[in-house]
């Protein structure tokens, strides 16, 4: 039977060729009267309506003479001599230039009534989290910081804790999949955001990797590290290996201590040649490593107890011996200004219930090359 309805001898085949259906107004070549152009006619050929130039390789279009190659590295372009906004990534302590930051949202306020379903520590305040997060955003531009702000989330609670969504390198993000249900997703609005700041996006991640950026840290401009534990696997690790031999740079992996959330919070590189570690923490192949590379690595006394230190090395880089680190904690404040190094504090009391601070609040997204 013709796919008509009508049937077909036995024998014939029915015939394929699609049908033309004249519309109203129309004539059995398709064309539709005053409105066909001088060209639809009956005397129209085959090749009607072709009255462009012939393809030639002497025009522009095809690399003659007025082709204008694109004479740039990706890197240069980053830099301000391209498309894209200036930023990037290649020192811990060089100058910061620029920040992403989500506020608290809606998300958060709702966590109030069971925190560990949110993964969260305790109820969080809305208003007085807002106000935190706001003198944060204010600390950075008193640094001559540029704040990149994402709108609030109402869907997800942790999304304010941008360090843990995309890691910076010298020549684009490298976008995060967290290891949490309860995060899945979080990645789509920086993603977002980046782009509409014109920041590039080197790669994401595939399979089954699992990645968080608060586990990646640069030791040199050629050399990162990788923390492997609850946030970030080595599936992850094997594909961001690839995706920074793309740049020209390595990767070391350390693994985390069990209960260590991420390298972020064991390990912060505060000048050229200084790191704070907490000890006990931090891993034995992480000293050795920073030490290879030119650092030494100080360490809190462990007889300031376990929520100083960890509060206290929630901190962000503003360059060379300067820091901004969360307000509250004045014994690990003393041992930075031992160390030479100015502490500038912000209020972090509440959002500290969240189970973060300032590091965590914070998206790298340029220093100073």
């Amino acid at each position: 039977m013709a796919d008509d309805g009508s049937p077909v001898a036995s024998g014939a085949k029915p015939d394929l060729a699609p049908r033309l259906r004249q519309q109203p107004g129309s004539d059995a070549r398709g064309s539709t009267g005053p409105d066909a152009g001088p060209d639809a006619g009956p005397d129209a050929g085959p090749d009607a309506g072709l009255d462009a130039p012939a393809p030639s390789p002497s025009a522009a279009a095809y690399g003659g003479a007025g082709w204008q190659p694109r004479s740039l590295s990706h890197r240069a372009e980053m830099r301000g001599a391209g498309p894209w906004s200036v930023a990037g990534v290649a020192a811990e302590y060089a100058p910061l230039t620029r920040v992403l930051l989500a506020p608290p949202g809606p998300a958060l306020a709702n966590a109030a009534a069971d925190p560990d379903a949110a993964q969260v520590l305790a109820p969080v305040d809305p208003v007085r989290a807002a106000e935190e997060h706001a003198a944060l955003a204010d600390a950075y531009r008193a640094a001559g910081v540029e704040v990149i702000e994402m709108p609030p989330s109402t869907t997800h609670p942790n999304a304010m804790f941008c360090a843990d969504l995309f890691a910076m390198t010298p020549e684009g993000a490298i976008l995060a999949r967290p290891a949490s249900a309860v995060r899945a997703g979080e990645e789509v609005a920086v993603a977002a955001a980046l782009a509409a700041a014109r920041v590039p996006i080197l790669g994401s991640m595939v399979g089954r990797a699992t990645f968080e950026g608060a586990d990646l840290m640069w030791l040199a401009p050629d050399r990162a590290v990788i923390g492997i534990g609850p946030r970030t696997n080595d599936e992850a690790a094997e594909q961001i290996e690839g995706l920074l031999a793309n740049v020209g740079a390595v990767l070391e992996r350390v693994d985390l201590a069990w209960g260590t959330m991420h390298l972020m919070g064991v390990c912060r590189i505060v000048d050229r040649d200084l790191a704070i570690a907490w000890p006990r923490r931090t891993p034995h192949r992480l000293v050795g490593l920073l030490q290879d590379a030119g650092y030494a690595v100080a360490a809190p006394d462990p007889a300031l107890g376990e929520t100083a230190i960890n509060t206290g090395l929630n901190v962000v880089t503003l360059g060379p011996r300067r820091i901004l680190m969360p307000g509250g904690v004045p014994a690990m404040a003393a041992l930075y200004r031992d160390l030479g190094i100015e502490a500038v504090e912000t209020p972090m009391h509440e959002l500290r219930k969240a189970a973060g601070a300032v590091g965590c609040l914070t998206g790298i997204v340029g220093r100073a090359a």
